[in-house]
């Protein structure tokens, strides 16, 4: 059996950060195993503008922005297999793979890193009725159709959904020349960054529907149209609210969820807000030397955002293989409450941490002129205003090793949304 000391599963942004900063840091056995024909993951298909601004301070395409990190891996002469699925990881870190050249391979790892990414929610999830006709995508398939086969999946659209790709989609159908007629949302919220609302469906007259969603299919062959309607505070749609409107396709843009099918059969244990990996400090999960980042851990609003913590699952992957030992120290939960969805990582060990860690986390609804709150068990030692706070945008704190080796008996660290 082959061995290395990490192996990387994934070779989207999140795998390739992490294997560039591994190498950077000496460990010279690092193998990427990538399903897919190509390295880059799902930058590939995203021809938008838009990335790179932290990572790089100038502004890139996705396929771009991964092109830089591919350059580096292949410059650093670190190992990848392309068509390669892994079907399994054991809780002692041996990976079962498969592809057409080596048949079914294991190999054995000193430490493994989780980048696996997330995939959209189906439209089974939705329980819309009807039947089921041609013409209904989700948005990152009606995207790969056109920016990357070639294929205009129709003329006249309906978003369902407002996440991030549902309406970059909607700009990219108009420019290709489809009607985009109307984006619903059932949150009174968008699930996108508002400056994606702003430059796509703003900027092209795209009416944005909130609180409405999709409660009729017509057609049974090809789709003919959709029936919207208003819901209420319930969730439930509202009698007499109801509209039609005449389309050939319905995109489907109604969240993204971590890929952790592997996670969950090795043993680690999965947050159920963010459906990714529970991590501490050194984003490392319930199974020692394995490591998680990016997307597989739970879903960014930035690319920049995953890089940059791919780049630490990379060192402290790496600080794990050369130190051989699990490292030990005291724990400290981090409780995110009132208005503060989950915060990423869970739980830190403050000897074992970086002498400035970031905290991000997501809230749970739109807040206006509120404060983000930190509570080191129960004295607020933080407080912060921030005019906006909307779920589609993550938010960040940073905890500082200094400052938390002032409390001796610290147990919780809480992040809560304050009105003042």
């Amino acid at each position: 059996m082959k061995a290395y000391d990490i192996v990387i599963v994934g070779g989207g942004p999140a795998g390739l950060a992490a294997a560039a900063s591994a190498r950077e840091q000496g460990i010279q056995s690092i193998l990427i195993l990538e399903r897919d024909k190509e390295l880059g993951g799902i930058l590939n298909q995203c021809i938008h503008n838009g990335f790179g601004l932290h990572t790089f301070k100038e502004e890139l395409t996705g396929p771009e922005y991964a092109g830089r990190f591919i350059d580096q891996v292949k410059e650093l002469g670190i190992e990848y297999k392309l068509n390669t699925m892994v079907m399994d990881i054991s809780p002692d870190k041996v990976v079962t793979a498969m592809n057409r050249e080596d048949g079914m391979f294991t190999i054995r790892a000193k430490a493994v890193i989780l980048a696996m990414g997330c995939r959209e929610r189906s439209r089974g999830a939705l329980n819309i009725p009807g039947y089921r006709p041609a013409g209904i995508f989700s948005a990152g398939t009606a995207q790969r159709l056109v920016n990357m086969e070639g294929y205009m999946p129709g003329k006249e659209v309906v978003i369902l959904g407002s996440g991030d790709i549902g309406l970059i989609m909607a700009r990219r159908m108009t420019l290709e020349g489809a009607k985009v007629k109307v984006v619903a949302e059932l949150m009174p919220y968008s699930g996108g960054l508002k400056r994606n609302i702003v430059q796509c469906l703003d900027d092209y007259g795209i009416p944005l529907k909130l609180s409405h969603t999709v409660v009729d299919i017509d057609g049974k062959e090809r789709l003919k149209g959709i029936t919207l309607a208003e819901v209420g505070p319930d969730g439930k749609p509202i009698p007499g609210t109801e509209e039609y409107y005449s389309c050939d396709t319905l995109l489907l843009s109604v969240g993204l969820i971590p890929e952790n099918e592997l996670s969950r059969g090795m043993g680690v244990e999965i947050d159920r807000v963010t459906s990714g990996p529970v991590v501490n400090e050194s984003l490392e999960t319930s199974v020692e030397g394995v490591f998680a980042c990016g997307n597989v851990l739970h879903v960014h609003d930035l690319v920049d955002y995953v890089s940059e913590e791919a780049t630490r699952a990379g060192i402290n992957a790496a600080k794990y293989v050369t130190a051989g030992e699990k490292a030990e120290g005291s724990r400290v939960d981090i409780i995110a409450t009132e208005g503060a969805r989950y915060t990423v990582p869970r739980f830190i060990r403050v000897d074992q941490m970086d002498d400035l860690l970031t905290v991000r986390f997501r809230v749970g609804a739109v807040f206006k002129d509120s404060y983000i709150s930190v509570y080191y068990n129960d004295e607020r030692v933080m407080h912060r205003k921030k005019p906006v706070m909307a779920p589609g945008e993550m938010e960040e704190i940073k905890l500082q090793k200094e400052k938390l080796q002032a409390y001796p008996d610290l147990k919780t660290i809480t992040v809560k949304i304050e009105k003042e």
